[in-house]
């Protein structure tokens, strides 16, 4: 063989040679890019907003979420608290109307209100304490209830001048006489009084004050 030939079949040798070794090559790299763009598409695959279902021999059964119930918490008893109820309290009670029973005397109404039979008779304006008489309406007091002190008379009345006194448990006209510096007399004249014992208590007399001149009281 001519060595042109023979040169020419060492160069077609070394390609073929060349060749071999390169297509291992060439695969290789191939099936690398080929597992690097499917792992690729594995991701977007897996991390999509709809990924879509693995086949049923790849897939594993995900547990259904069981709802748990969360118990409320007791409900709280209110507590009745016993309401303590208004205590009595007594009222001060006023005058009373008492309607005169067979029987009846003013002692008995006196001690069967508590009150004294001189102010009985004084509110009642009754003279004479056994002329009361059934079906007579009385005015009881409340308990406590005193005389009225007597007002002193202004110093500027002059003799002569008049007042309305009325008359108290015990009164006699002499004695209405001295309060006033007036006479017995005078005070019977004014209203028309023919019995001086017959007053009651509780009765209006007009009294001409200061037309007689005070008895000195004489120290013992």
């Amino acid at each position: 063989m001519p060595e042109s030939e023979e040169s020419v079949a060492e160069v077609i040798q070394a390609y073929r040679r060349r060749r071999e070794r390169m297509v291992p090559l060439i695969l290789g790299g191939l099936a690398i890019v080929l597992l690097v763009v499917g792992g690729f598409m594995i991701v977007l695959w897996l991390t999509g907003d709809n990924p879509p279902s693995l086949p049923g021999f790849l897939a594993s059964d995900t547990p259904t979420p069981t709802q748990t119930v969360t118990p409320r918490p007791p409900t709280s008893t209110p507590t009745i608290t016993d309401t303590l109820l208004p205590s009595d309290t007594p009222t001060p009670s006023g005058p009373i109307t008492y309607i005169v029973e067979e029987g009846d005397n003013l002692s008995l109404i006196a001690e069967k209100f508590g009150v004294d039979i001189q102010i009985l008779m004084y509110v009642n304006n009754i003279a004479v304490a056994d002329e009361i008489y059934v079906g007579q309406e009385l005015i009881i007091p409340v308990e406590g209830t005193e005389l009225p002190t007597e007002t002193p008379l202004p110093a500027t009345l002059l003799p002569g001048q008049k007042i309305i006194y009325r008359v108290k448990p015990g009164d006699t006209l002499e004695s209405i006489a001295a309060l006033f510096n007036s006479t017995a007399e005078a005070i019977a004249e004014e209203n028309g009084i023919e019995d001086p014992n017959a007053i009651g208590i509780g009765q209006e007399l007009i009294v001409p004050v200061n037309i007689a001149t005070p008895t000195p009281t004489t120290e013992t």
